[in-house]
């Protein structure tokens, strides 16, 4: 299996063609979470607290991997925990879930590891099959779809629109908005949003960073594409910008205040609590017809 790119996830496909840029467009909701899920997110305390602690464990875990690898993982849980009714009151069901998405972005992406680096939780050692079986229910949620479509597979094709002739100029789009993404996965706010529409959005944001007068003609370009819903563009961007200024004023604060322990997990905790909180003033504890497979007792097998 080839090194999967997530720039490029139809490479190596036997059906791979010069059309791949319709075939992402029309094939990203398939990489999405369940369409409950964002709503979910907004009406259920569990559920936010559970994917904060989800991606908090595979930051921790997958620390010496890169960054796309943590993507990667990421995708795969939220669609997963999107079509599974998660037990609750079971604490090691996220580390389970967490090492065997690690596992999956890991082997797709082939990067070599080691299971007993995931092994650090004091209560919780699993062991081989154990991860194995999880990994193969992660892959029957995900109906094997694992070349996940991300926004980053949109970036290429975005940029070309924009006919930059300076190649370190397109270069420095493209590292900003990737940056960007990086930052949105944590947003619950974004998770409505088909990838195209995020790499869209972060783009345009990364384009009025780095050049407001260029703007204008970039927004042109996106928006007059064929592929892109200008609604949802304009709705993602505001959502982000506002994301972008508020991690800006709190890096300010530690400024001023002289704090030195913010890290990508305070960050998170930060950005996830605010969504938490703004998520309690509306929460329901009824299901509100929401259905979701349940894992068929496999959490009941907790090795220790």
């Amino acid at each position: 299996m080839d090194n999967f790119d997530l720039e490029d996830p139809l490479k190596s496909l036997e059906d791979h063609q010069s059309d791949s840029v319709p075939a992402l467009f029309s094939s990203e909701s398939h990489h999405m979470p369940s369409l409950n899920y964002f709503h979910s997110l907004k009406t259920c305390d569990f559920h936010v607290s559970f994917r904060q602690e989800a991606i908090s464990l595979i930051l921790q875990y997958s620390c010496n991997l890169d960054p796309y690898t943590q993507y990667l993982a990421i995708n795969y849980m939220d669609r997963f925990i999107s079509w599974q009714e998660i037990p609750q009151g079971n604490p090691w069901v996220a580390t389970l879930i967490v090492i065997a998405c690690i596992s999956l972005a890991a082997k797709m992406r082939e990067i070599h590891f080691s299971l007993s680096d995931f092994q650090r939780e004091e209560w919780f050692i699993f062991d081989p099959p154990a991860i194995q079986r999880m990994e193969l229910l992660v892959l029957d949620a995900l109906n094997w779809r694992m070349r996940s479509i991300t926004p980053f597979s949109f970036i290429t094709f975005y940029v070309s629109l924009f006919q930059l002739k300076d190649p370190p100029l397109s270069q420095a789009l493209k590292d900003r908005a990737t940056n960007i993404i990086f930052q949105a996965r944590n947003e619950i706010s974004l998770l409505e949003f088909k990838p195209s529409i995020t790499a869209a959005s972060a783009l345009l944001l990364a384009c009025h960073e780095l050049f407001p007068l260029q703007f204008p003609s970039f927004e042109t370009s996106i928006l007059s594409c064929e592929y892109v819903n200008k609604e949802m563009v304009q709705k993602c961007f505001d959502a982000m910008q506002e994301m972008v200024n508020n991690e800006v004023s709190e890096l300010m604060v530690d400024v001023v205040t002289g704090s030195s322990t913010r890290t990508p997990l305070t960050v998170l905790d930060c950005h996830c609590s605010k969504s938490e909180s703004e998520s309690s003033n509306n929460s329901t504890t009824e299901n509100r017809g929401i259905k979701r497979r349940k894992l068929n007792g496999f959490f009941a097998e907790k090795v220790i």
